[in-house]
């Protein structure tokens, strides 16, 4: 029997609608091109352009769309999230997208364990503006709270000088640290997906 391929769904926090052009989504986008070279599979969801109501179940009724992002997060192996910083913090949608994962502490499989068991977080930040690092930390503790495993080095970040106005969408090309991290991301997630899929977690 054929093992299918690991599939992953980048989440994107930017606070910018389709078609206006996006940090975050560029950094995504670029991950999940260094995932590819892995044989990952991937696609991505811009969180701005649906409808997520406010909430902490999985479901919070009439016109919420997050139920069809949750089973596109749940049929992945590897999640990415990928937020802006605006004020040192990660964007208010980002926030409502961990809200909304907190719902998954009580979905549970026929053994006890978290649905989101087994399965990868990874995280990019961009900004032109300090905050990386904590912006980073929260959503490593917010992601494992919910269960899923973060790999070692499972984050890259962007930030541009102190007071500065560039975007990471201005750049001219991908800084050196930038795609050396990139690539130890898309690798470690890759690599550590496979190794849940192979050997999952005890039951609970």
């Amino acid at each position: 029997m054929t093992t299918p391929a690991l599939r992953a769904v980048a989440v994107i926090c930017t606070l910018s609608p389709s078609p206006a052009p996006s940090s975050s989504q560029l950094m995504a986008e670029q991950l999940l091109k260094e995932l590819g070279e892995h044989e990952v599979s991937g696609e991505q969801i811009r969180l701005v352009d649906h409808d997520i109501k406010p909430g902490v179940e999985d479901d919070m009724g009439a016109g919420d769309a997050w139920p069809d992002i949750r089973r596109k997060i749940l049929a992945a192996d590897i999640l990415l999230m990928a937020t802006p910083t605006w004020l040192g913090h990660m964007s208010s949608v980002a926030q409502r997208a961990l809200e909304r994962l907190d719902a998954e502490l009580s979905n549970t499989d026929d053994e006890g364990r978290p649905l989101t068991y087994g399965k990868v977080a990874v995280v990019a930040v961009v900004g032109n503006e300090d905050g990386a690092h904590k912006i980073t930390a929260d959503l490593y503790q917010a992601l494992n709270d919910v269960g899923f495993t973060v790999p070692a080095q499972g984050g890259v970040y962007w930030n541009d000088q102190a007071m500065g106005s560039t975007d990471y969408k201005d750049l001219d090309e991908i800084p050196e640290a930038v795609a050396s991290q990139q690539k130890t991301v898309a690798a470690n997630a890759a690599h550590l997906a496979t190794a849940l899929r192979e050997q999952p977690y005890p039951p609970a």
